[in-house]
């Protein structure tokens, strides 16, 4: 049977990856679009099983998606360059899912007269924000890996290009924790992170562009 090939493994893997994504990134992209938007920004509280998937969702997504990663680079079934551009996405997914479960979700369980509530629902906020501006350059990335020709370089620099990757990812993430009042502005509205996240994916993109 070809689901017990190596071709059925890797469709299996992809098939949990989009199931578990779609998952996470529902009710990730409800909680900036619908709830935060509302005026629920300072509590940020979603129903606890709907909590529960979007903290499964995320671990199962990124799981799968390095174990697909690691079968090809295994099985040799993919370039270099594949695995640097379905990186980019798979770095900023990591980095996604950490702050859903070490981020975000311990901030909902905060009681009300907690007196730290303010200041951890406005790093969970942000963090909320931060996801979904990663959302946009990571499914921009995993799409492009295998259906757009991105790199064109005789000589790929590819270390040059997860530096890149890696330095502006960390950035992003050190303004949920320490950023300042200008760097921070734009994750104060829908409006703002959407075009954050479009700036990240046109930055990333130029550098893969030149670079790979």
């Amino acid at each position: 049977m070809i689901l017990f090939s190596l071709e059925g493994f890797l469709f299996l893997l992809l098939w949990i990856h989009l199931m578990a994504g779609v998952t996470w990134l529902g009710i990730l992209y409800y909680g900036n679009f619908v709830q935060m938007s509302s005026g629920n920004e300072v509590t940020l509280r979603l129903a606890p099983d709907a909590l529960g998937w979007f903290r499964w969702g995320a671990l199962l997504s990124v799981l799968s998606g390095w174990a697909m990663v690691v079968t090809h680079l295994l099985a040799g079934t993919a370039t270099v360059t594949f695995y640097t551009l379905i990186s980019t996405g798979g770095v900023l997914g990591t980095l996604m899912a950490y702050n859903v479960w070490f981020v975000i979700v311990p901030r909902q369980r905060l009681g009300p007269a907690d007196p730290e509530l303010a200041s951890r629902a406005a790093i969970a906020s942000r963090a909320w924000r931060t996801d979904t501006l990663f959302s946009i350059p990571l499914l921009f990335f995993m799409s492009s890996a295998r259906n757009l020709s991105i790199a064109r370089s005789d000589s790929p620099s590819y270390a040059p290009y997860v530096v890149i990757v890696l330095v502006v990812a960390a950035l992003f993430e050190a303004n949920i924790f320490a950023g300042t009042a200008a760097t921070q502005k734009p994750l104060a509205t829908v409006a703002g992170t959407i075009r954050a996240g479009l700036g990240l994916t046109l930055v990333l993109f130029v550098a893969a562009s030149a670079l790979l």
